[in-house]
């Protein structure tokens, strides 16, 4: 899949930039650029690109203007953002607006390409599961598709659908996904209540798993159970939990429920 890539910055050294890391990308192709909003929103009428790299401060209106001027237009698609920029203050208006990613300037060659993978992901995704809107459950309950918070240095937009399990540790989560881990000030109970039921379930009064990395159900002995991850981590199953948890595996998975 070739990205059509258009790029809004006001710094001309900014986009140059920007073109010579994506000449290094594979798949993507940049079909205009512009200076401010209303060059943006001109080039984007007329190229109706998929994906979007916009900077959020720019002459005549800032790029959360911007987004609203598109969504105004009648006949197009809403092109994938993925926001560039210096400052770490608009994370969560990024995140309201649905962005894909939001990059903090300076950033890598390897850190765009993540950003305009996980934009290929979502286009290529979207609207095959028939019935159901983005971040709905299958009672129509609204639930949060993604995680936005400070790790490393970086502002992440983590898909739920990445996250392995969830640990408790005093005042603070664990998020664990296949390759990395992330510490967020937050309550168990706060996240469960923002996690679609049909997708994660909690096992633990410490511990959250996602459904679809559950390879079975251990009984260790009468009162002790655990959950076994396709990756073989071992997850603490509380007996409390142990009855419904049960019911929800068989509905997901039901030939790996032992």
């Amino acid at each position: 899949m070739i990205l059509q890539t258009v790029l809004a910055d006001d710094e001309p050294l900014a986009r140059l930039k920007l073109r010579q890391m994506l000449a290094e990308i594979q798949g993507v192709e940049v079909v205009g650029e512009g200076a401010s909003a209303a060059e943006v929103l001109e080039v984007v009428r007329e190229t109706a690109p998929q994906l979007l790299l916009l900077d959020i401060c720019m002459p005549g209106s800032d790029g959360f203007a911007l987004i609203d001027q598109l969504n105004a237009l009648s006949g197009m698609t809403l092109p994938r953002i993925i926001f560039t920029t210096a400052y770490d203050t608009y994370a969560l208006r990024a995140f309201d607006m649905n962005a894909v990613d939001y990059l903090l300037k300076p950033f890598t060659t390897d850190r765009l390409r993540t950003a305009v993978d996980r934009a290929r992901d979502e286009i290529r995704t979207a609207g095959k599961v028939a019935g159901h809107h983005e971040g709905t459950s299958q009672n129509g309950s609204h639930y949060t598709r993604r995680i936005v918070f400070k790790s490393r240095g970086r502002i992440l937009f983590l898909p739920v659908s990445d996250i392995r399990w969830i640990g408790a540790e005093e005042n603070y989560v664990r998020i664990c996904t296949k390759t990395e881990t992330h510490l967020l000030r937050q309550t168990m109970t706060d996240l469960e209540g923002k996690l679609d039921p049909e997708m994660f379930a909690r096992v633990h009064r410490s511990a959250i798993v996602n459904l679809q990395y559950v390879k079975e159900v251990r009984t260790e002995s009468r009162r002790d159970f655990a959950v076994l991850l396709v990756n073989g981590q071992k997850i603490p199953m509380s007996r409390s939990y142990h009855a419904r948890i049960l019911q929800s595996f068989k509905a997901v998975r039901p030939s790996q429920v032992a």
